[in-house]
């Protein structure tokens, strides 16, 4: 079967599996759906307080039944440097809007939380659950019902994903996304990595470290490793939620502010008020999730997405599984070469062709598909450009190349880096998980070794700086799933663990918890699933036990007999340290209420 037709046939059985779920979800949309402007149901009481702060020329045109109105639905804080842009988003779309004839204002606000800024720390046992978190907080704000279309000011790990499962929820609105782009270029990530890893063997000192960090990480503007961020942005355009080549325009510039603008008049188009309405609920389905899927695969993308795209999905009445996308990462090939997984940052693969080539050269094999509706119209072919800032100050967009400008950071599809996506779903004894291999180098895809258990990854790191790591091993860090301590990322790990692979020693990872976007060279076994807080099988694992973690036949295995296995009891441990402290105490319902690992990780969708 060609690469086309699994795409296709992939698809079709998650239509059938959607049936009912969608069929639903799209009744409920079309109910919600009015026949004029929103805000004309509400009583005038009601409308005046939506409105007592507006100037008189805008109460008149809100009091009646024609003008749109857009709901702006921000991350702004000026601590996180992705999100510290949209300060000024506000102010260029309500003048936008005003020039086309609408009006524009902040229905509210969202958290948004840095992965960076709190790896390791307890607060990012928060992560995870912000996500669902800020598409309740985004709810709150649409929820009183004064808008025709929604903005989405987003740009980080769980943010995009939480306005997303927002934006489907109210899916009877148009939604655009918004982004703020990353910042330029600094120290390269692997002259980063090189540091750390000299930091973690002792042969630099903190400042060192900090200096080489803080000329990594800069100025405004996402990082520019290809982890979640990034990969959040590469989504929203491949799924149409981005305005064509939107991307990965860096902050600040002509161009980024055009693109803002341009969003907000498109946004006032594609009302029910326009002839182009296009809610959002109904413009993403099936299709265009598998291309989501496809545009993680094609360009090395973070394994957080396993998580987050089953939570879109389902937001959409749209089931999908860890079996569809690991399906699909067999029959995409690697097109992107972005650190972790080559030496480019996100802006390198801009210059090479970006977005416009990457979907240019899915859409000649037939791996995306083009029958989509989009924010800009039908037809994914419409992204397949190169955009460039006009002479009227407007967005000109031309044909993107027909060759890749850096063939080291962007492959025709002709010449991949490899065959496939290097996301692969892992099954065995030990339950089920997820494995991104696209930066492991082949000779690591297979690792079989015995195994040395940690209940924390603080264990494991004063293992290592008291030398007792220096063999071939698998690290078992358990009770770090999302029940148990909302399933941080594990990304301190990363250092150690590369050092002891550099020495020559045979090493990976096998957690219940989860990896960066940006996991890079070490095989790591992650989000397994039933996690050890539930008596899963990962609790049964004795040190010295033999693991065998084959990320060729996607497979999973302790070399325990099954008997022996059963008759174990699961390990326990002290969780007390998790309940409290830097705001863990009020997130102790989110931990009782979430689903597993491969159902999205989801207080909302289990």
């Amino acid at each position: 079967m060609s690469a086309h037709s699994r795409v296709a046939a992939i698809t079709n059985r998650i239509v059938e599996r959607s049936k009912l779920s969608r069929e639903l979800y799209l009744e409920r949309l079309r109910n919600a759906v009015g026949k004029s402007v929103v805000r004309s149901s509400l009583g005038c009481a009601n409308l005046a307080h939506g409105f007592a702060v507006c100037s008189t020329a805008e109460k008149e045109a809100l009091a009646g039944d024609h003008v749109s109105n857009l709901g702006i639905i921000t991350s702004y804080n000026d601590m996180l440097s992705a999100h510290q842009p949209f300060e000024t988003y506000p102010a260029i779309i309500r003048q936008a809007a005003a020039e086309a004839g609408g009006i524009a204002q902040v229905a509210g606000a969202v958290p948004a939380m840095c992965d960076g800024v709190t790896q390791g720390q307890p607060g990012m046992e928060l992560s995870l659950f912000s996500r669902d978190l800020i598409a309740m907080a985004a709810g709150v704000g649409l929820s009183h019902n004064m808008f025709d279309a929604a903005l989405y000011l987003g740009v980080c790990d769980k943010i995009v994903p939480g306005l997303t499962i927002a934006a489907l929820t109210f899916g009877h609105l148009p939604s655009i996304f918004v982004p703020a782009g990353p910042m330029t270029s600094g120290l390269p990530n692997d002259e980063k990595s090189r540091v750390r890893q000299l930091y973690a063997e002792g042969k630099v000192g903190r400042a060192e470290l900090l200096e080489a960090e803080s000329k990594s990480y800069h100025g405004p503007g996402t990082c520019t490793f290809y982890g979640t961020a990034n990969s959040n942005q590469m989504l929203m355009e491949i799924m149409g939620f981005h305005m064509p080549g939107s991307s990965f325009i860096n902050p600040g510039t002509p161009l980024r502010e055009a693109f803002t603008r341009e969003a907000t008049k498109r946004a006032l188009a594609i009302t029910a008020q326009g002839n182009e309405f296009t809610p959002a609920g109904e413009m993403i389905d099936e299709r265009s999730i598998v291309n989501g899927v496809v545009g993680l695969h094609a360009t090395g993308g973070s394994t957080n997405h396993t998580l987050h795209l089953v939570a879109m999905a389902r937001a959409a009445g749209i089931e999908l599984t860890w079996q569809d996308i690991a399906e699909l990462s067999e029959v995409v090939p690697l097109l992107a070469r972005v650190y972790p997984n080559g030496l480019a940052d996100v802006n390198h693969f801009h210059a090479a062709g970006g977005m416009g080539f990457l979907i240019k050269e899915l859409l000649k094999h037939g791996l995306v598909h083009d029958d989509v509706r989009t924010v800009f119209g039908h037809g994914l072919q419409a992204y397949t450009i190169d955009p460039r800032l006009g002479e009227d100050g407007g967005i000109v967009r031309e044909p993107s190349p027909e060759k890749s400008v850096d063939p080291k950071v962007l492959a025709n599809i002709e010449t991949p880096f490899q065959a496939n996506g290097g996301l692969k779903m892992l099954r065995g004894n030990l339950g089920k998980g997820v494995i991104k291999i696209s930066a492991v180098k082949p000779d690591r895809h297979v690792i079989e070794a015995p195994a040395i258990v940690f209940h924390s990854q603080q264990e494991l790191q004063e293992a290592f700086k008291e030398g007792k790591l220096n063999r071939d091993f698998i690290a078992v860090v358990r009770f770090q799933g999302p029940k148990a301590n909302g399933m941080p990322e594990l990304h301190k790990l990363t250092p150690p663990l590369g050092v002891l692979q550099d020495r020559g020693f045979r090493v990976a990872l096998l957690t219940d918890g989860r990896m960066s976007g940006a996991s890079g060279k070490v095989p790591a076994a992650i989000h397994v699933t039933p996690e050890a807080v539930d008596g899963g099988p990962i609790a049964r694992i004795m040190d010295g036990d033999i693991i065998r973690l084959d990320a060729i036949a996607g497979t999973l295995e302790v070399l325990v007999d099954a008997a022996t296995l059963a008759d174990r009891k699961p390990a326990d441990a002290d969780l007390s340290d998790n309940e409290f402290g830097m705001g863990r105490e009020l997130f102790a319902p989110f931990r009782r209420a979430v689903g597993a690992s491969d159902k999205g990780a989801s207080v909302l969708f289990h």
